[in-house]
């Protein structure tokens, strides 16, 4: 793709997101904002949004971490503690005593803080989501522990500034070697469209500026149900590899070179 391409796919980008995105006043201090960002329900993503004095407060007001727990998903062990911190951390977002998300920011600040809050909502849904009570291990847990076992180098919880000059977090990052290109690998354990399309900007936005032949590869846990073909043409046409956990030792190679 050359750069016009990519210019004008931000532009769609920015416009889908101005277009679908709704505020509604809640009492006389607080701005709910939906978002065009759908959860494992299909419904929108919804955060909230305070003044106070020079600062503007947002948070998903405890959906995320609330929604978890009422599927079963408990966040009770210590190492699904350190994986919740970790990734909020990575996000520069906070976790409150009402297990909230929440960001403090300014009005220069806010459509980055704005951003990071609803990644880091995102990135928690979809980390920690075990689509049955069997599932006794977390999906990017798993594919650390296959990565570490076949001796594949990486890099975990890497950041990489897009051409807006957001701030995008990807899993891993395999470093160059003689015989391969970087390749930036994103486990996704719930796949559907949006988060599917999430991942596809994200990548569009940060590509141009990676090395030349850097290569995206999704790893999609394909455990309990099909990838659907809407999902894979979405990123064949990015030119985004795929890698399905269920045929992962079919691309060992490739990640170990």
């Amino acid at each position: 793709m050359n750069e016009k391409e990519i210019n004008e796919l931000i532009e769609r980008y920015f416009r889908w997101l101005k277009d679908k995105t709704i505020t509604r006043n809640i009492g006389n201090s607080w701005t709910e904002i939906t978002t065009p960002y759908l959860d494992r329900h299909n419904d929108y993503l919804q955060i909230y949004a305070k003044k106070e004095k020079d600062e503007i407060i947002l948070t998903d007001d405890g959906y995320i971490i609330n929604d978890l727990e009422l599927s079963g998903c408990s966040l009770d062990s210590p190492r699904r503690k350190d994986i919740l911190k970790t990734t909020l951390n990575g996000f520069g977002v906070q976790l409150s005593e009402n297990d909230s998300l929440i960001v403090k920011t300014n009005a220069n600040d806010f459509p980055e803080k704005k951003h990071e809050l609803i990644q880091a909502m995102l990135a928690v849904n979809d980390l920690f989501y075990v689509a049955s009570p069997q599932v006794q291990n977390l999906f990017l847990e798993d594919v650390t522990n296959w990565f570490d076992f076949n001796d594949i180098r990486y890099i975990p919880d890497v950041r990489f500034v897009g051409q807006t000059g957001f701030n995008y977090k990807f899993d891993f990052s395999i470093p160059k070697s003689k015989s391969s290109p970087e390749r930036i690998v994103q486990t996704l354990s719930t796949t559907n469209r949006d988060n599917a399309m999430n991942l596809v900007f994200k990548w569009v936005d940060t590509k141009e500026r990676r090395p030349i032949g850097s290569t995206l590869i999704a790893v999609l846990n394909d455990s309990d149900k099909l990838i659907s073909s809407s999902v894979n043409e979405a990123f064949k046409n990015y030119d985004i590899k795929l890698i399905n956990w269920s045929q992962k030792e079919a691309s060992l190679y490739y990640l170990a070179s």
